[in-house]
């Protein structure tokens, strides 16, 4: 979408739409049904957000300084929800969830189909391909590592569960090192710089096919 992933600091921006309703299951193959993936910190629940239950904690993430600077979603809650929901109303292309660990909110993050976003049109994209983004709310849980550890486990969710998947892709602004170490730490390869509307991109790939040697 358009904007990439925080990871131990902060992420970014995506201007797009997506949804979560019935062509949810379509799109992103039922993503409120995949199993919680288990990493060494805990285990790992998506869960796609509700507005009236979650929208109070996004908002405050958003609002952090570091996640603020790469996201621009800080503000007034409405900032937070008005982008919430031109995911939610959308056509499913793009589900907002909040990453539990051992049942504790700490993360947020959008899945999303790459190759029907406004970024296929700057990358070789193939279809199915799917991006993620990601945030970590809570500072005391930045900058040990936890951002590559998640996005590890939820890349490799995303192929279990959605079989017509070959790549995962993420797309950090290139002053976003921490994200980008992320990424590479998760597995990821540095396909190239892309010149995206709002910001130069690092395009990251997880590829189905190296899984298993990365």
């Amino acid at each position: 979408m358009l904007s990439s992933d925080p990871i131990d600091a902060a992420g970014e921006p995506p201007p797009r739409a997506g949804g979560h309703g019935d062509a949810l299951d379509d799109l992103l193959d039922r993503v409120a049904e995949w199993s919680p993936a288990d990493t060494h910190a805990g285990v790992l629940h998506l869960v796609p957000v509700l507005i009236e239950r979650d929208l109070p904690l996004i908002s405050r993430w958003m609002n952090d300084p570091a996640a603020s600077a790469f996201w621009e979603l800080s503000g007034p809650q409405d900032v937070a929800e008005d982008h919430l929901r031109t995911q939610l109303a959308g056509d499913g292309r793009s589900v907002p969830c909040v990453g539990l660990l051992d049942g504790t909110p700490m993360s947020y993050w959008e899945i999303y189909r790459a190759d029907l976003d406004p970024l296929a049109r700057h990358y070789p994209a193939r279809p199915h391909d799917t991006g993620i983004h990601l945030l970590i709310g809570a500072v005391a849980d930045r900058g040990r590592g936890l951002g590559g550890l998640l996005l590890r486990a939820v890349a490799d969710l995303v192929l279990a569960q959605r079989p017509s998947c070959a790549r995962v892709i993420a797309e950090p602004d290139m002053r976003n090192t921490p994200s980008i170490a992320a990424f590479l730490t998760a597995g990821f390869r540095f396909s190239a710089e892309v010149d995206l509307p709002a910001k130069r991109a690092a395009l990251m790939v997880r590829d189905r096919s190296l899984r298993l040697l990365l």
